[in-house]
């Protein structure tokens, strides 16, 4: 027999209804906008050599199967994203922990902070190159250079933003600083260090992107910056179709992690 009662059963049904909406809407609006696209380029609305059309990206993403090396471009801009992604979120929740830990050094540290984290990585491209080399290392130096300040600023804040209070109430009763931050700050932070990995998977691929435009001979955005040079827009949109599929699944990946923390709270 059920332990539920009647109520909340139909609380149960009703979020489950609702969940079943949302994938419903989600897949509709996809659907309307693919035909709406394919529909506008058959009929002439829209000039197909240049936006090109759902059934040419279809067609280009067979060829490239064909050509048996798709998977090995989406391996590389996956490897290269989940190393800088990985990098990044560690070694930036380890900053953050010296900031709050050692609270002149965050006085110190907070203006490069802000200027590090504001300057625009695409105009250093050239110089990470010549420091590092035209190879995988400075396109993951380049993601790592435009995620890990913002994951640093975030988790920081974050901790930031615990009650002083509640803090102080701790230290009277003797509580280390070790055991303050073990049972308070990282559990208060939980949903901001969640939030934090969401928007890092997504600056860490934008990253990469931009990386493998300016030095890579592989990964998805070696195939739009050569798709752009010869001029073969199908395959610049079908790398960038496959590089929102490849976002979004990293995304859902973190929010099952997020799911699984959430119940064990």
């Amino acid at each position: 027999m059920s332990t539920y009662s009647k109520e909340h059963k139909d609380f149960l049904r009703k979020r489950k209804g609702k969940k079943i909406l949302i994938w419903v809407c989600q897949f509709l609006i996809i659907f309307f906008f693919l035909a709406l696209w394919e529909l506008a380029a058959k009929l002439g609305w829209i000039n197909a050599f240049l936006s090109s059309s759902p059934s040419q990206v279809y067609k280009t993403f067979v060829s490239l199967l064909e050509q048996n090396n798709l998977w090995n471009h989406v391996y590389i801009t996956v490897y290269e994203t989940i190393i800088s992604f990985s990098i990044a979120s560690i070694l930036g929740f380890f900053i953050a922990t010296l900031l709050w830990w050692f609270p002149t050094l965050a006085k110190v540290c907070d203006p490069y902070l802000t200027i590090l984290n504001s300057l625009p990585k695409v105009a250093l491209g050239p110089l990470i190159i010549i420091w590092i080399g035209a190879n995988m290392n400075s396109i993951i130096f380049m993601a790592l250079m435009i995620s890990l300040f913002i994951t640093i600023i975030n988790i920081y804040n974050g901790f930031q933003l615990v009650d002083y209070y509640y803090i102080t109430l701790l230290k009277t009763l003797n509580a280390s600083k070790r055991q303050i931050f073990q049972k308070v700050i990282v559990p208060s932070n939980k949903n901001i260090i969640i939030n934090c990995l969401k928007v890092n998977i997504s600056m860490s691929l934008i990253g990469v992107i931009m990386g493998e435009l300016l030095v890579s001979k592989e990964g998805l955005g070696y195939l739009i910056m050569y798709g752009s040079q010869v001029f073969n827009i199908n395959l610049v949109i079908t790398s960038v179709v496959l590089l929102g599929i490849v976002s979004y699944i990293m995304y859902l990946i973190v929010s099952i992690i997020e799911k699984k923390i959430v119940k064990t709270k």
